[in-house]
């Protein structure tokens, strides 16, 4: 089924009613410029000089306002009280192959990163691009780390483009990765569909051994002869994911090919469609393909208006913004629009002029902005004058 158009004329209060009802039967939207009660937003600067290429922001589960900032070419930095330190958290640019769509990618601080000093990486590998999820410990010394990686899992990559990216831990303590179908255009092996690789999936794997992993049980393909790490499937470049940190849900934004972006939230063993689909429109075939067994995006949108590429947000939680409250934000990275989606409906909260790398959180909650281009904003609620 195709998505709804909340821009169709002449749609009155009960068509808007019975399209939200229809909605709620997994039916996605396409993208609206809606009126919102959503209080406007602004963003604050917080770094916008000494940083390369920032793709990722994130805290280690300390409330003492320390934030990683991870640079594509292989640096994470430590801002600390507003202030970017001058040495490196971890520099790993000589192993990292970085251009493009290749770099350090993705980074995740153990649960119990206060104790046991434990934090993973995701990166594209110098000798040949493959995407590499490597373990790293703290050392003594504040804001220190033991260079030594230990190698969890190693992933082939046939071309440079769509490698995910995103790792993060799970409500459940598992490591969840995402990666892309492999790269090239339209996914030209179906990777996507492919239960022989691990590329177009989310993977879930349980790291509590140092050094190594096993399967969590109750993964949905643990009884397969390969593909026990797949949690989800049918994805073509899942840049950016979050968890819901009070519902726990799983949010994945899915760049799209040429025409439509989606958000999906994401359930153990379910199949979200690309090759055959993009968004909620057939793909491969272009017409007349079977949905069976395929979950639709909750959201999507077409390019245009400069819109080209969705970078995946959270769901806010934080404090500052009370109206907010459990609005998906998320952004474009052609556009430098941020956007939030609330009961199916999509609304633009702020044109920035910003390439919008990634989004992160805090440890309260709060969201920032990243720019590719080298800045760091905070997500703040705008007064409004009379």
């Amino acid at each position: 089924m195709k998505p709804f158009n909340l821009k169709a004329p002449g749609l009155n209060e009960l068509g808007l009613v019975l399209l939200f009802l229809m909605a709620l039967d997994n039916t996605a939207f396409s993208f609206a410029t809606l009126p919102s009660p959503l209080t406007p937003i602004n963003l604050t600067p917080v770094v916008t000089k000494n940083l390369e290429q920032p793709v990722f922001l994130t805290h280690d589960g300390d409330h003492s306002h320390r934030l990683f900032i991870v640079e594509q070419a292989g640096k994470i930095l430590i801002l600390q009280n507003g202030t970017l330190l001058p040495t490196p958290f971890l520099d790993i640019t000589d192993r990292v192959n970085f251009g493009g769509e290749r770099g350090l990618l993705g980074l995740a601080f153990h649960p119990h990163f206060q104790k046991n000093g434990r934090f993973f990486v995701n990166y594209s590998r110098s000798a040949d691009g493959a995407t590499v999820i490597s373990e790293f410990h703290t050392i003594d010394k504040p804001n220190q780390v033991n260079s030594t990686e230990r190698v969890l899992l190693t992933i082939p990559q046939p071309y440079s483009n769509h490698n995910g990216g995103m790792i993060d831990f799970g409500p459940d303590k598992f490591l969840y990765i995402a990666t892309g179908d492999g790269g090239a255009g339209g996914d030209p092996e179906n990777r996507g569909q492919n239960f022989q690789t691990l590329l177009g999936k989310i993977l879930r794997i349980d790291i509590s051994p140092e050094g190594s992993y096993s399967i969590p049980k109750d993964n949905p393909f643990v009884d397969q002869p390969k593909g026990k790490e797949i949690f989800a499937l049918g994805f073509r470049n899942p840049w950016r994911f979050s968890f819901d940190r009070t519902t726990g849900d799983l949010w994945v934004a899915d760049v799209g090919q040429n025409r439509w972006e989606e958000i999906d939230r994401v359930e153990k063993g379910k199949n979200y469609g690309w090759r055959i689909m993009e968004g909620a429109h057939c793909f491969n075939p272009s017409q007349g393909c079977s949905q069976r067994g395929l979950v639709l995006p909750v959201a999507e949108y077409a390019h245009e208006s400069g819109r080209c590429s969705i970078t995946g947000g959270y769901v806010y939680r934080g404090q500052k913004i009370p109206t907010l409250a459990g609005t998906y934000i998320f952004g474009d990275y052609c556009s430098g629009e941020i956007l939030g989606l609330v009961d199916h409906q999509v609304t633009v909260l702020l044109s920035t002029g910003l390439n919008i790398s990634s989004f992160g959180e805090d440890a309260e909650g709060e969201l920032y902005a990243v720019d590719h281009r080298g800045g760091i904003y905070q997500i703040t609620p705008r007064l409004l004058t009379k």
